[in-house]
């Protein structure tokens, strides 16, 4: 079968090319052609290096944007990219800096093998960032959970089926958040244990702001659903607070109201004819081998 790992890197040169060199090494002895397509966010530093072991790699090319459009559409160009002009059976995104293992690439073909046309996430079972992060990961799989109904414990690292690809593009949401709008169009995804590694330079880029931008980025896919579950609860805490209204006990009802208000300006950023169009964004494509 043909796979096509997709990278989306910005101003991560030195990352980039151990992931190339570590991921070149995983593929040894594999009966499977694999392919690489990075997607260069219109990085301010030079990306294009020198890459002597890509030896098991079957082509490698790397796609530079002519304006930065940030992590989730880039992953989406290269989806649309990979979707056009490319033979393959399975795309798997994985992040340039050494967070997505390289090692575990080797499970997700094994089991693709197996999977049909079912795709197949990487669920997180350890991170390696500080306690105060994980807290806040940890409350962001509630929120989406309490206010969505679905339990979302996966990133970009995932092998996705031709079909699921297809589908993909056509989900607008997929312009906004890339696992939000693949739990929407596919309800019977594989999953399979993934431990998020470590940099393999400098310290991570997902802040706190960051992290709080993707999980409404996720939520705001089912916004739907965040509406009718947000006019429950105001409804039922309204009910129990009547007698002990106060600004202390508004509070709740204050940060559901400026959550509602974030979920809908992100969501204006699902915009369909962009992304038919974000091809035109490409600038140049280098075909390193």
């Amino acid at each position: 079968m043909k796979y096509v790992i997709l990278v989306p890197i910005y101003n991560d040169r030195e990352s980039l090319k151990m992931l190339i060199e570590n991921i070149n090494n995983e593929l040894k002895d594999l009966n499977h052609e694999v392919s690489i397509v990075v997607i260069n966010d219109a990085s301010s530093q030079q990306i294009i290096d020198t890459y002597t072991n890509i030896e098991n790699i079957n082509s490698f090319e790397i796609i530079s944007m002519r304006e930065n459009r940030g992590h989730a559409r880039c992953i989406a160009s290269g989806l649309k990219y990979i979707f056009e002009k490319k033979d393959f059976d399975f795309v798997i995104p994985m992040d340039g800096d050494g967070e997505d293992r390289p090692e575990e690439i080797k499970n997700f073909i094994q089991l693709s093998e197996q999977s049909g046309e079912k795709s197949i996430v990487g669920e997180r079972v350890k991170r390696s960032e500080g306690l105060f992060f994980q807290l806040c990961y940890q409350f962001h799989k509630f929120l989406t959970l309490a206010f969505t109904g679905q339990s979302i414990k996966f990133g970009n690292f995932t092998c996705l089926s031709k079909s699921t690809v297809k589908k993909i593009l056509e989900e607008k949401a997929t312009w906004n958040s890339f696992s939000g709008s693949l739990k929407k169009i596919e309800k019977d995804l594989i999953s399979t244990p993934s431990i998020r590694g470590k940099r393999y330079f400098g310290p991570s880029q997902m802040s706190f702001f960051n992290l709080l931008k993707h999980s409404l980025s996720i939520i705001s896919v089912f916004r739907k659903t965040v509406l009718i579950r947000s006019a429950l609860f105001i409804i039922f805490y309204i009910l129990l607070i009547k007698s002990y209204a106060s600004i202390i006990t508004s509070l709740p009802l204050v940060l559901l109201l400026i959550m509602i208000y974030s979920i809908s300006s992100l969501a204006l950023r699902e915009n369909i004819d962009e992304f038919n169009n974000s091809l035109t964004n490409i600038h140049d494509i280098d075909k390193i081998k």
